[in-house]
């Protein structure tokens, strides 16, 4: 059966102990594993010690944390329905929006959703396409895919093949939408190192895919270092099958192999070596974006979308293991970056690790064109601890727009879904959440919220193992968003919604 508690958990979790070896571990050597997300299928359940297991049962068993599965969540959320993963089994990743469908990336294929009535989403189809991390977007007529695991070709039906190999391939699909029933594969592109994520940047005649890929090795002919840029493609929307990669920027120029980015450990212990990119969030209004680059963060301009420009580079070499994602604010004038810590594979939201790893870090954005400058004014962490059976870190997320505010939902994993409010930048808090229970109290297993995005009035989550859940938000501070409809929503290509 399932429970819906609106009550505050103590969260006292008491798995310092615990914790502490894992804190230890992060430290030196950074993210989990090279490829920071999940990876070809999902993470394998590894045992805990019999002490952490009895610790995780004694909190639930005194209320400090929900029980397995149990689902609990605050007064001013509701959670609206489920829908379980059906043909497509694999790991669950990210969202895009078209008018009344919700499409959703699985590293099987992807899966669209009728949500016309957002308390009963229908299953409009499912397409088989393995590939991790299939992060998706859509813009008109055209869907986006990104492969980033080294398969035998580019092929729907390809297999796992070693990047070693000269002739595997990796990078961009395009599908065409036009009947959401039957979406069709016509194109595919591609890209050094594959694609991790995307980003789209859509005019009316073309539309230009930033592609976000790291981790070369000398061993791989397709993805040698230095790799310190992006794959930007332009897709013709009349002829998408002509798709071609029309440049490789250079985000972090430098001398030999290691480029211009942050150089990792030893130099910055416990941080990630830039090797490239993992996600590039655009804003076309203002002509800018924002890049969570591994061991930095980057501003830059997009005014000519073939040749981005690098205006502000930051590194946070006390806090931040892995710049993971960025969210603009309405205004422009604020980013909220991502610290994936521990690769989204770990327990990071727990007393040990502390309120700011594996946490958001909010800047300012001072000065005007190119004199711009990111200035660092907090972190925000959720206050709930999770069991160290839990990954949880800082996720994907998405404005809630309301004039005059700055309010975002975002997804940490089983760390759950939580609104914040980061209005004022040095105090950033938390407003409403919704969260499950641990999966395993005996294992790490992961699972949880991938994507968590505001899209007409509801809050729709991708979870990793349960499904596609839909959530409502009530509060007078989040209530005036309901006025605001949009057609398309591709996260990463942040609309203006009050231009």
């Amino acid at each position: 059966m399932t429970l819906y508690s609106p009550r505050t958990r103590r969260r006292r979790l008491g798995v310092a102990t615990a914790a502490a070896g894992l804190l230890a571990a992060l430290l030196a050597a950074g993210p989990v594993s090279a490829t920071p997300d999940p990876g070809d299928k999902s993470s394998a359940p590894k045992s805990v010690s019999k002490s952490t297991e009895a610790e995780v049962e004694k909190a639930i068993s005194a209320g400090d944390i929900p029980g397995q599965d149990e689902i609990v969540h605050s007064d001013n959320i509701q959670h609206v329905t489920n829908i379980p993963k059906d043909a497509l089994p694999g790991t669950n990743s990210d969202l895009a929006f078209q008018g009344k469908y919700a499409f959703a990336g699985n590293y099987d294929g992807f899966r669209v959703f009728d949500i016309s009535d957002p308390k009963a989403p229908k299953t409009v189809a499912q397409v088989l396409c393995p590939g991790s991390q299939n992060d998706v977007s859509v813009s008109g007529n055209l869907l986006f895919l990104s492969t980033d695991s080294s398969r035998s070709d580019d092929s729907c039906a390809s297999t796992t093949q070693p990047a070693t190999e000269k002739s595997s391939w990796e990078g961009m699909k395009v599908f065409d939408i036009s009947d959401k029933k039957n979406p069709k594969y016509v194109s595919a592109v591609e890209t050094a190192c594959g694609s991790h994520t995307h980003t789209l940047v859509p005019e009316k005649k073309n539309v230009y895919v930033y592609v976000s890929s790291y981790s070369p090795s000398a061993t791989f002919p397709d993805c040698k270092p230095p790799h310190d840029g992006i794959s930007v493609i332009k897709v013709p929307r009349n002829a998408p099958q002509k798709a071609a990669v029309v440049n490789f920027p250079v985000l972090f120029p430098g001398d030999g192999e290691d480029g211009g980015g942050n150089p990792g450990a030893p130099t910055n212990p416990g941080v990630s070596k830039t090797t490239g990119c993992h996600d590039i969030t655009v804003l076309p209004s203002k002509d800018l974006a924002a890049g969570a680059c591994m061991g930095d963060g980057i501003l830059f301009s997009i005014a000519d979308p073939e040749n981005p420009k690098v205006i502000d580079q930051v590194q946070d070499n006390v806090n931040f293991a892995f710049w993971h994602s960025a969210t603009f604010n309405q205004k422009a004038n604020k980013v909220v970056f991502t610290d994936e810590l521990g690769g989204g594979g770990a327990a990071t939201c727990n007393e040990a690790i502390g309120p700011d790893r594996g946490a958001d870090g909010i800047y300012d954005i001072t000065g005007k064109g190119d004199k711009r400058k990111l200035v660092f004014k907090s972190y925000f962490k959720i206050p709930r601890h999770q069991a160290d059976t839990e990954n949880c870190v800082a996720h994907n997320g998405s404005l809630i727009p309301v004039k005059g505010k700055d309010l975002m939902v975002q997804a940490w994993y089983q760390g759950g879904v939580s609104v914040w409010d980061f209005t004022d930048s040095a105090k950033p808090k938390e407003i409403g959440y919704f969260e499950r229970g641990p999966l395993t109290t005996d294992k790490m297993t992961t699972g949880g919220s991938w994507s968590a995005y505001y899209y007409n009035g509801y809050i729709y989550s991708n979870d990793i193992a349960k499904g596609f859940d839909v959530l409502k938000v009530s509060d007078a501070r989040t209530d005036p968003a309901k006025k605001i409809r949009l057609g398309e929503l591709n996260v990463q290509t942040q609309p203006d919604y009050f231009g």
